[in-house]
């Protein structure tokens, strides 16, 4: 089991919405639970069409957002960005230009520079990705697509065909790189420039 409370501080979400979620379950049930979400926001929230911002963010001409959405306090999305299929940007989150999220929390203070993808994933506080650099949530390339986790030695099988990764507070990902499918990363973790994340032991591709 992953406890979340050992890669994030403070988790964004309350617990009494997530419980004992393993990230996996609650990428894959995020759009109800940012409904849920959504009942504890206060006045400072304008909420449209399952749309909530925060009157102190900021969102530029030309993003999509796609309902269930919480864009919090301080928050900036630059042009064109896509957020969809659930996403919850704690305080002061940077979402550049042209970057797409999917089904995906991001914790406070953390910044995506420009033409990012992140999918499925829960990113902590403080993240910074560079330009280019993605989450892949999906194994295009194997029979089997099923997707497993490796953390202390131990392998957990998500029960999903769509989950990118657990990136603990404080991370660095530089530009161009790719975590794959079922990533965890510790908290001060860094990513090289267009390093490749793989965390399935070697010859094990076609996991039974």
């Amino acid at each position: 089991m992953i406890s979340l409370s050992d890669f994030i501080q403070p988790f964004p979400i309350p617990l009494e919405i997530i419980g004992g979620l393993q990230p996996w379950e609650i990428t894959g049930d995020l759009p109800a639970i940012i409904r849920k979400l959504q009942a504890y926001l206060d006045d400072q929230y304008t909420l449209d069409r399952g749309i909530a911002i925060h009157h102190t963010a900021t969102v530029e001409h030309g993003t999509v957002i796609k309902s269930p959405a919480i864009i919090g306090r301080h928050c900036f999305v630059g042009s064109h960005a896509y957020l969809r299929d659930g996403v919850f940007l704690a305080e002061s989150v940077s979402i550049g230009p042209g970057c797409e999220i999917k089904a995906s929390v991001i914790g406070q203070g953390s910044s995506l520079a420009h033409f990012n993808y992140i999918g499925n994933s829960i990113i902590g506080n403080r993240v910074n990705f560079e330009a280019g650099s993605v989450i892949a949530n999906h194994y295009n390339e194997r029979t089997n697509k099923r997707i497993f986790v490796f953390h202390q030695a131990e392998r957990m099988d998500t029960g999903t065909e769509k989950f990118g990764a657990l990136a603990g507070d404080d991370c660095k990902i530089g530009a161009n790189a790719v975590l794959s499918p079922g990533t965890v990363l510790k908290p001060f973790s860094v990513v090289k420039r267009l390093e490749l994340i793989d965390q399935l032991p070697p010859g094990d591709l076609e996991i039974t």
